[in-house]
């Protein structure tokens, strides 16, 4: 029931988003695969010539609409670009060789010998007066 369906508008800038427009030129259904939008061009193009400015969405629905060929090599292009990676392996990472470590740090380091003498958790002698 909550599907997105646009009807693309156009409108006086002072009105408010939601509120009064002069003419319906199209309407736009992002959820639908293929050709997704219904236009008027030639009224777009009126409205154009007059001031009007397209929106970015409403720029590209044009660009779609007038070309609807190069349009379709482009969703072809994405589809093939999102399933090849899924299909293509990952490569291996190819065998590093071991190279002789030269180093002048010995090769084991003793741990420092424990101080001699009572330590804290020695209980003290107890002492005479």
């Amino acid at each position: 029931m909550n599907r997105p369906y646009f009807k693309v508008v156009v409108t006086d800038t002072r009105s408010p988003r939601d509120g009064k427009f002069i003419e319906i030129v199209g309407t736009y259904d992002p959820k639908k695969a293929g050709q997704n939008s219904t236009l008027k061009l030639d009224r777009i193009e009126h409205w154009i010539s007059k001031g009007a400015q397209p929106s970015d969405t409403v720029r590209s629905l044009i660009k779609k609409t007038k070309n609807p060929e190069a349009a379709a090599k482009k969703a072809a292009a994405v589809a093939a670009k999102k399933a090849a990676p899924a299909s293509k392996p990952e490569p291996e990472p190819a065998p590093v060789e071991a190279e002789p470590v030269t180093s002048s740090v010995p090769a084991a380091i003793e741990p420092a010998a424990a101080p001699a003498g009572p330590t804290t958790s020695d209980p003290a002698p107890p002492t005479e007066s």
